[in-house]
């Protein structure tokens, strides 16, 4: 018998903090200037965890064992050049860590930009994520969240999406009756793609703004040039070696964070190059851990 006590005790105490709830549709009364799925646009998951051709986005509540919530929600990007989603190094495990610290979150599955599916892809991640701080604000009771408590983390082309939700939300692309406040309170960019200029990643910006945009365009999406006094708090992570998406990205948001005077803390690694999610394999430290710490200085962990 005893060889089966400590499986079931593992099983018993991953469970305790990984109370994974059914997805919600984020539009139950329809998406504002979607277009129909072709037939030949299905959302499939190859490999088991990259998700492709999203056209029905959800949020996946993740809750904190019982006793344990602290009332504040993160909202989790996963990254994958707005092509596709890496939904379980970049979100389930991202939510799972949240919840050992007392956080609710919620994995976003965002609609990638295609003009098939939507009347402007530009803003159709957006809207998604606007609508994603919406739900969680306007639901904070049914979820036993402070409204005035909800953050945003994002990986590479997500924490370019999030990057624009800490950036763009002064102007609603969704319908917003009830005047929620579409502003997160915190944000957090791990190794996260930000500006579509010199040091963008390619992919990205084509995927979202097409390959010939204007130059208003780009500058509406370098998120760098988009910061103000108003710029939620934020926290980045990235590694001086990543040749996918340069860590200037993160240099040049963090500079202006302090040139708007935003509260800002930087982590920069020698190495580990790009999308290693929870563990940069080249260091024993732990990149959440001084994020937890900074969300704890910040008053964000307490009851």
């Amino acid at each position: 018998m005893k060889k089966f006590i400590v499986p079931l005790f593992i099983l018993f105490s991953v469970n305790a903090f990984a109370q994974k709830q059914k997805s919600v549709i984020l539009y139950p009364d329809g998406i504002p200037g979607a277009k129909p799925a072709p037939k030949t646009y299905v959302e499939k998951l190859e490999e088991g965890s990259w998700i492709l051709k999203v056209s029905t986005p959800t949020l996946t509540p993740y809750l904190p064992a019982p006793g344990t919530a602290n009332g504040t929600a993160v909202i989790v990007l996963p990254g994958g050049g707005y092509a596709g989603l890496a939904s379980i190094h970049e979100g389930d495990a991202i939510a799972k860590e949240f919840n050992k610290i007392g956080v609710t979150a919620f994995v976003l599955k965002y609609r990638l930009p295609n003009d098939s599916i939507m009347a402007d892809k530009k803003i159709g991640p957006l809207q998604d994520v606007q609508r994603a701080v919406q739900m969680v604000r306007e639901r904070a009771a049914e979820w036993k969240i402070k409204p005035d408590r909800v953050g945003i983390i994002g990986f590479s082309a997500g924490g370019h999406l999030a990057s624009t939700g800490i950036t763009h939300f002064n102007k609603a692309v969704i319908p917003n009756k009830n005047n929620t406040n579409l502003r997160p309170d915190f944000g957090m960019l791990i190794y996260p793609v930000i500006s579509f200029g010199e040091f963008t990643h390619q992919g990205s910006k084509e995927n979202l703004i097409g390959k010939d945009p204007s130059a208003d365009v780009v500058r509406e999406f370098s998120n760098e040039l988009q910061v103000t006094p108003e710029t939620p708090p934020t926290f980045l992570v990235h590694a001086e070696d990543d040749t996918v998406v340069p860590v200037q990205n993160s240099l040049h948001f963090y500079n202006a964070l302090l040139t708007n005077k935003v509260k800002a803390e930087m982590h920069l690694y020698p190495a580990g190059g790009h999308g290693f999610g929870l563990v940069n394999p080249t260091t024993k430290e732990l990149w959440f851990n001084s994020l937890a710490n900074w969300m704890a200085s910040n008053g964000w962990l307490s009851k």
